[in-house]
């Protein structure tokens, strides 16, 4: 094939592919637009459900429904999903009364989903549904119906389900993530559902990555320069000496980099200075509670190698060096920076 068919075929291809992402889109974007007091009655049955939102569906509808259940999980809400055919195989002992089932299928006619309905009634488990028709069997025996509207596959054959799909995912996030909103879920509540991962390490807060005081350079502001450099270094090197008064107050910070410039500028008399006289009074710090997202962000934009971290007195209780955290957050958001903290 000559360099000019490639072209022709890269332009049917694009063409095709944004064909189908604008197929999809634009059924979310309808759906957002046609959301009703329907939505408002699931998002409020689910926030005041008791027990677990149990969700289900079958086919692709099915691992939608996974990806759902999921979301309200790490999102603050009890859920698990329950395989339609299984359940009626002994899965079913899994509901309890103050359950919250939410079904999805596209036609709300799926066999499986409908075999499951009467067992549902009989155990007086509300059902939320989301379906293309509200007159079908899912949607009769459903407390609250979120119509998803009848949408063309964006398919050739106009079968796969790709639109459809798109927008039951679409639903389920804004109700999992409305619900989540409404219940007050917090950046604390996510981190202690995510402590794995990159997510998890992000949400890390920095006292879980900062080294303790016990493994940091400290300094009295009457030490030379000479004197604090000439003592044995902590079993993990640091380029930095946090100064603290007698109550274990912050006063300041001397990093590697200032006494580089001290011999750049021929200033070797004031290696017998007090480190208070050269040391950065004011170094940026961040508080015990910080998110470690937070304080990376923190030197990454100022281009600093270490962070002082310090309690509500502004007493030390720890050092973030960035050497530490290479492999606890992830690779983008770390960069050498260009300059320790120095007075300015």
């Amino acid at each position: 094939m000559h360099d000019g068919d490639d072209d022709r075929d890269d332009d049917r291809i694009l063409s095709r592919g944004r064909e189908i992402l604008r197929a999809e889109g634009d059924a979310v974007l309808a759906a957002a637009a046609a959301l009703d007091g329907a939505f408002c009655r699931a998002v409020r049955l689910v926030e005041r459900c008791t027990g677990s939102v149990v969700v289900t569906g079958i086919g692709k509808a099915g691992l939608v429904a996974r990806k759902i259940s999921a979301t309200l999980a790490s999102t603050g809400m009890p859920s698990h999903f329950l395989h339609p055919a299984e359940a009626m195989h002994g899965d079913l002992g899994a509901l309890r009364g103050d359950d919250v089932v939410l079904a999805l299928s596209q036609s709300g006619e799926t066999e499986e989903i409908t075999r499951l309905l009467p067992h549902l009634a009989a155990r007086h488990v509300p059902i939320v549904a989301l379906t293309a028709r509200p007159d079908s069997a899912l949607g009769r025996a459903a407390a609250v119906v979120v119509p998803t509207g009848n949408v063309r596959e964006a398919c050739g054959l106009g079968l796969a389900p790709s639109t459809s799909t798109a927008l039951l995912l679409a639903l389920g996030d804004a109700l999992a993530l409305v619900t989540s909103s409404r219940r007050q879920f917090t950046p604390a509540d996510f981190a202690a559902r995510h402590p794995g991962g990159s997510l998890g390490r992000q949400l890390m807060l920095v006292e879980d990555a900062m080294r303790p005081l016990a493994e940091c350079r400290l300094a009295a502001a009457d030490e030379t320069v000479r004197a604090v450099f000439a003592r044995p270094l902590p079993a993990r090197r640091t380029g930095a000496v946090m100064v603290v008064d007698e109550g274990g107050q912050l006063a300041g910070i001397f990093t590697d980099s200032d006494l580089a410039r001290l011999f750049e500028r021929r200033r070797d008399e004031l290696l017998d200075a007090a480190i208070g006289q050269v040391m950065t009074s004011r170094p940026t710090i961040v508080p015990v509670g910080t998110r470690l997202r937070d304080a990376v962000a923190i030197l990454e934009t100022r281009r600093l190698s270490e962070l002082p971290v310090v309690d509500a007195d502004n007493a030390a209780v720890g050092l973030l060096d960035v050497v530490d955290l290479v492999g606890l957050v992830p690779h983008e958001s770390i960069h050498l920076p260009r300059s320790r903290q120095q007075a300015a």
